[in-house]
């Protein structure tokens, strides 16, 4: 058995060196180059990621902050408006037809508006015999270019006020009953225009009215003028008409003012009088001697 195993070993040798196989190559690797420093770029680091975050049930979560408002500018207050005062109506004027009966006082009153007569005469009779009267004259009076009475007599007016005082009876002498209220105004304001350059005393607040007429119209028209008393009269003398016309003469003027006037007593006379020059100096005489005092209707009225 060793000898057969000698024979195979050796026959096994010899077939190794008769014919050897070709070796297989083995691939040739290019050289992998070394990086150029100038160019070499750093290694990428992967991100780091972080763990997804479990809110903790058992934890108090933080507050929310409270949105801040920024402060708002306070708006400076404007001034409250002072209301406007709606202003009241005019009062009406009052009509007067005598003053106080408990006061021994008697106001004598002239108009004048037409016939100028004896005007001047009359009121110088006034201021000599220190008589206190009232002078309601028109506007076209003082305006009148064909006679310089009117304003004469209000020069005498100017230079008495302690006797005598001034009142409106209108500018033409209409029947103010007839007439709109601005129609009234315009008639007063004109009137008031005529007589200032001669005469400083303000005729307000007496308006006689032309023929005494007066209503409620007029009483309010005149008010709203400015004229609080619309003066009538208790005694007329209705010396402004002629005795040939059924006027009075001188002696049934007397005995009509001196029978009828008491205390409180307005008496109509007129400055162009037919028979008042005359009748004037009894009148006062008899009135005097009943205990009567002659003064203004400013006094008697209190305006």
């Amino acid at each position: 058995m060793v000898v057969a195993l000698a024979v195979l070993l050796a026959a096994g040798c010899a077939a190794t060196s008769t014919a050897s196989p070709a070796p297989t190559p083995v691939p040739t690797l290019a050289p992998t180059p070394s990086p150029d420093p100038s160019t070499a770029t750093q290694p990428i680091t992967a991100p780091t990621v972080s763990p997804a975050w479990t809110p903790d049930p058992t934890a108090t979560p933080p507050a929310s902050p409270a949105a801040v408002v920024p402060p708002t500018a306070e708006p400076t207050p404007r001034p409250t408006p002072r209301p406007t005062a709606t202003p009241a109506p005019a009062a009406a004027s009052r009509l007067v037809r005598h003053g106080s009966r408990a006061r021994p006082l008697v106001a004598l009153t002239f108009d004048m508006g037409g016939r100028v007569g004896d005007a001047l005469a009359i009121v110088a009779w006034l201021v000599e015999h220190d008589t206190s009267a009232t002078i309601f004259m028109t506007g076209a009076m003082a305006d009148n270019v064909n006679t310089d009475v009117g304003r004469q007599v209000l020069a005498v007016i100017e230079a008495n006020p302690s006797l005598l005082s001034l009142g409106n009876h209108s500018y033409s002498h209409p029947d103010f009953r007839s007439l709109k209220r601005a129609q009234m105004r315009d008639e007063l304001r004109r009137t008031e225009a005529a007589v200032s350059p001669y005469c400083s005393q303000d005729p307000k607040p007496l308006f006689r009215p032309p023929y005494g007429g007066s209503n409620a119209n007029v009483l309010a028209g005149v008010g709203a003028a400015g004229y609080a008393r619309t003066v009538m009269w208790d005694v007329d003398t209705i010396d402004w008409r002629p005795v040939r016309d059924g006027g009075p003469t001188t002696d049934e003027i007397v005995a009509k003012v001196v029978a009828n006037a008491r205390g409180g007593s307005i008496v109509l006379m007129h400055l162009g009088g037919y028979h008042t020059l005359a009748a004037l100096p009894r009148i006062v005489d008899g009135l005097r001697a009943a205990g009567l005092e002659f003064v203004s209707l400013d006094t008697m009225l209190g305006t």
